[in-house]
C-alpha cells in the first residue's frame, strides 16, 4: 500500500512538472527581452528608438492582459489540457516569429502574440496542476508552477549571456529562438497527459 502510494505520488509530480513547463515559459518569454535590448538598440543593429523599445517591451505585458481576460472562457469551454497544448502552440509560433521578425513592428506583433501565451499560461497551468492534484498536496504540487516561473527567468538571463556576441548585431534572433524548445517539450509532454477530473 504503501509502495502504491509512493508511485501515485510520484506520478502526479511528474504530471505536474511537465505542466509547469508553462510556467517556465512564462519566466523565460518575460525575462529573455533584457538580453535582447542592447542589440536593437545597437547602432549596427536595428537601432531602434527608446519609445520603439518600449513597445517591444511592452508588447508581451499588453498580450498578458488579453490572455488573461480569454483563459477562464476557453478553458472551461475546451478543457485544461487542450488550452494548455494551445498555449504550447503560441509559445513555438511567437518564439519562431520573434526570432525571424524582419522590422519593428512585426516584432511587436510576435512579441504581444507570446504575451497572450502567458497570459493564459498563467490562468491554465496552476488550473491543471490545482485539479490534477490530491488535496492534501495540492498546495505544495501549484508551487512548482511559481517555482518554475523564476527558473524561467534565471535560464533566460544565461542562455542571453551565453549567446550574445558583440561581433554579430543580430544575435538576439537566436535568443528568442530557444523559447521554441521547452514550447516542444510542453506541447509533446501533454499529450502524454490526461485532462483534470474536475473538467
Amino acid at each position: 500500500m504503501k509502495s502504491e502510494n509512493r508511485q501515485n505520488r510520484l506520478f502526479i509530480i511528474a504530471i505536474s512538472s511537465v505542466a509547469a513547463i508553462g510556467g517556465f515559459l512564462f519566466g523565460f518569454d518575460t525575462g529573455v527581452i533584457s538580453g535582447t535590448l542592447i542589440f536593437l538598440q545597437d547602432a549596427n543593429g536595428w537601432a531602434l528608438t527608446d519609445s520603439q523599445l518600449g513597445g517591444v517591451t511592452t508588447a508581451v505585458l499588453l498580450g498578458a492582459v488579453f490572455g488573461c481576460l480569454i483563459s477562464g472562457k476557453i478553458t472551461d469551454i475546451f478543457g485544461r489540457k487542450k488550452i494548455i497544448i494551445m498555449t504550447s502552440v503560441i509559445f513555438m509560433c511567437g518564439a519562431l516569429l520573434s526570432g525571424s521578425a524582419p522590422d519593428v513592428m512585426f516584432l511587436i506583433i510576435s512579441r504581444w502574440f507570446l504575451g497572450v501565451g502567458i497570459g493564459i499560461a498563467s490562468f491554465s497551468v496552476p488550473l491543471y496542476i490545482a485539479e490534477i492534484s490530491p488535496a492534501r498536496n495540492r498546495g505544495a504540487l501549484v508551487t512548482i508552477n511559481q517555482l518554475m516561473i523564476t527558473v524561467g527567468i534565471l535560464v533566460s538571463y544565461i542562455t542571453d549571456y551565453w549567446i550574445a556576441n558583440d561581433a554579430d548585431p543580430f544575435s538576439w534572433r537566436l535568443m528568442f529562438h530557444v523559447g521554441f524548445i521547452p514550447g516542444l517539450m510542453l506541447f509533446t509532454g501533454m499529450f502524454f497527459l490526461p485532462e483534470t477530473p474536475r473538467w
